[in-house]
């Protein structure tokens, strides 16, 4: 990983950009490891890193570009409730933001256990639309008053929440009770590490492996 993650600077970065002080772009990418998975802010990272704001989308924009890491934005679509506009941005890899933000053995049931797991439900949705040439897109909801989904496919047509537990329950799926409120017609999913799959009121609840499963044969989000 250290050596990927050099050639990465070192060829890719200063081949895109023609960036010469690597120094402080590989103190951004830290930063930005940081926020894997989580809402981004362009202010505090500018501040930690002692560049402008216009820098660091600048160098988000690099990421993007050699397909280093990508945004998955906020639905936006309101009925009642105000919603976050903040996008969320992933690497492209589980191992690679485990290595950048020194994460070593991740124990299940530890926060660091529970984003990974995040990470690796999203980045295979992701690469799913991608693969399939579906017209789909793929967004989170969170409300300001704290109600979240991890990801909503389309226009509401699936809302989908991501739970690293051994079983899920009731109080897990408020974000998803709350999305269905605004939007009913949204299949409501949880994807969890639950041994059977089953029901909660109208929450499919899945263990990952078996919604892997299905969402590779086309059984969550429709093949173009």
């Amino acid at each position: 990983m250290q050596a990927y993650v050099g050639n990465y600077l070192q060829e890719e970065i200063r081949e895109e950009a023609q960036l010469r002080n690597l120094r402080t772009f590989s103190r951004f990418l830290d930063a930005a490891a940081l926020t894997n998975g989580e809402l981004v802010n362009f202010t505090n990272i500018a501040s930690d890193c002692g560049i402008s704001s216009p820098t660091v989308k600048e160098y988000f924009s690099i990421l993007e570009e050699t397909m280093f890491g990508y945004f998955v934005p906020s639905f936006a679509k309101t009925v009642k409730r105000r919603v976050t506009q903040a996008p969320k941005f992933y690497l492209f890899d589980v191992g690679v933001a485990n290595y950048l933000t020194k994460r070593k053995a991740l124990q299940p049931g530890s926060l660091d256990f529970g984003k990974a797991f995040e990470h690796f439900v999203i980045h295979e949705l992701t690469a799913y639309l991608s693969y399939s040439s579906s017209d789909e897109t793929l967004s989170y909801w969170r409300t300001t008053n704290g109600y979240k989904v991890d990801a909503v496919v389309g226009d509401a047509t699936v809302a989908i929440e991501i739970k690293a537990c051994e079983e899920v329950q009731s109080r897990h799926l408020k974000g998803l009770k709350a999305f269905s409120e605004e939007h009913p017609q949204a299949r409501l999913i949880a994807v969890s590490l639950d041994a059977t799959p089953r029901k909660i009121n109208n929450v499919e609840v899945y263990p990952v492996l078996i919604f892997l499963k299905k969402l590779w044969n086309g059984e969550i989000i429709l093949r173009v």
